[in-house]
Parts: C-alpha cells; sequence; structure tokens
C-alpha cells in the first residue's frame, strides 16, 4: 500500500464511518478496486478507525467532556447513567475482542463476496426500520444499551454495517432516532481506542507487524482524520433526518455489484 492509495482509503474511512453503510465492507470494496491485497491483517483498518473516533471526540468534545465531569463526581445523575449504559454496550464487543479476535480479523480476507452479503443483510435491517411499527421513547434502557451492545458486537463482520446495525437494533426496541443514533457514535469510541491501545503497546501498528509502510499508515490516519471532522456533524445530522431507507437501498445495490465481482 503506498502513500496515495492510504490517503484515498482514509477519505473513504473517515465519509463512510459515520453513515450506516459499513465502513471496513467499503474499505474492503476499496482496497479490490486499487489491487490492494486483501489479507486478515486489519491494521490499516484498525488505525483508520482510530483516527474517525478521534474526529468524533474533537467534535463532540463538550458533550463528551460533560459526561465525564459528571461521573467522576459519583453522583447517579442521568449523564452518569448514560455513560455507564455505554460501558455496559461495550461488554460483548470486548468478549469478542478477547476471546475471537483471530477469527474476526481471518474474515477481514474473505474479499468482497462476503462483504456484498453482509451489506445485504444490512439494507433488510434498514428496511425493517421502516416498514415495522414500533413505538419510540426517547431514553435508552439498560436492558436496550446491552442488546445494541450484542448488535454491535455482531456488526464487528466485514460488510455489516455497525451503525446501521445499531441503529436499526434501537429502533425496533422502540428508542428514539435521534438519541440512537448519538448513543450509537459514542458507544463505538470505547472499544477502538482500547483496540487501538492494545495495538500500540503490542507493536502491531509497526512496518514489520502491519506489512505497512509507517508513511502510509500515517497518511491514512491523517486523511480519515480530517475526513472524519469534515463529515461527522453532518453525516450524524442527516442520519438523524433522513429515511434509513434510501441507504438500505444503497447497501442493497452496492452489495449485489460486490457479489457479483466476489463470484465472477
Amino acid at each position: 500500500m503506498d502513500i496515495l492509495q492510504a490517503i484515498i482509503l482514509g477519505i473513504i474511512q473517515g465519509l463512510t464511518e459515520f453513515l450506516p453503510v459499513s465502513s471496513s465492507g467499503h474499505l474492503i470494496i476499496a482496497k479490490e478496486l486499487l489491487g490492494i491485497e486483501t489479507t486478515s491483517n486489519i491494521a490499516f483498518e484498525i488505525v483508520a478507525h482510530t483516527a474517525t473516533v478521534l474526529s468524533t471526540i474533537t467534535v463532540l468534545w463538550k458533550y463528551i467532556l460533560n459526561l465525564l465531569r459528571k461521573f467522576f463526581k459519583f453522583e447517579w445523575k442521568p449523564e452518569t447513567q448514560y455513560l455507564c449504559k455505554l460501558l455496559l454496550s461495550a461488554i460483548p464487543i470486548m468478549i469478542v475482542g478477547l476471546f475471537f479476535k483471530d477469527r474476526v480479523e481471518m474474515l477481514f480476507g474473505e474479499g468482497v463476496l462476503l462483504v456484498g452479503c453482509m451489506l445485504l443483510v444490512t439494507a433488510l435491517l434498514l428496511s425493517l426500520t421502516h416498514f415495522i411499527q414500533y413505538k419510540q421513547r426517547k431514553d435508552i434502557s439498560w436492558g436496550s444499551a446491552f442488546i445494541v451492545g450484542i448488535a454491535q458486537a455482531i456488526a464487528v463482520l466485514p460488510g455489516l454495517s455497525r451503525s446501521g446495525t445499531t441503529i436499526s437494533t434501537g429502533l425496533l426496541l422502540g428508542v428514539k432516532k435521534e438519541e440512537i443514533a448519538q448513543f450509537s457514535f459514542l458507544m463505538v469510541l470505547i472499544p477502538i481506542l482500547g483496540e487501538a491501545f492494545l495495538g500500540i503497546i503490542g507493536g502491531d501498528f509497526s512496518a514489520s507487524a502491519s506489512g505497512i509502510h509507517t508513511a502510509s499508515l500515517v497518511a491514512g490516519f491523517v486523511t480519515a482524520y480530517l475526513a472524519g471532522l469534515f463529515a461527522c456533524k453532518v453525516m450524524i445530522e442527516l442520519v438523524k433526518r433522513v429515511s434509513l431507507l434510501w441507504f438500505a437501498a444503497y447497501c442493497l445495490v452496492v452489495g449485489i455489484i460486490a457479489i457479483i465481482g466476489g463470484l465472477s
């Protein structure tokens, strides 16, 4: 992977991370189109996701700081409960990371066929929120937070949109769209930053371990961060306001194309 390819992939990651269309799936498709070998090594994906997580923190820093301030006052207020719900939602994906990491990484080497199939699943989930009637409530409950966390853990499959899966699950559980959209974007902070930290101390991002030149990783990180800054607030508002059926249609088309490409 050269620097130009890393920049292109960084832009794709930054723009798609905040949409329910699977940024990891788009990275695999883009690698295929750019002629980059798709392997089970996901160092670039971790770096790019970390960059967009940091862009989320940059955009929402006031809100996140307020949550942390209330949390460390050790008072059982709504902000403290909200942060605890975020921690609860991270448990399932942490279990996956601890016990099934190698198996998950192997799936990233399966190519675009798996991505296409998972994009079709994403399209189905997003469509369900349009056609199934559900009663909405404002706050996310403890049970809903954990179930949405399970959905996030399942969405480690490449092509299965994390935000699409978690938002759809939340909506089907009756959580308001604005509430679950924000919760979905915040709940990814803990596992991604944790994985990045473990990767740094484990030396997973070195050129010898990742097989990617350090300059390319840096270029991808910077580009994903800048693209994420541009996209974060705009995309969050877009997801809140636009019918998820449009994203379902997009995932359906891209998924079919990916399947055809994978079979040919």
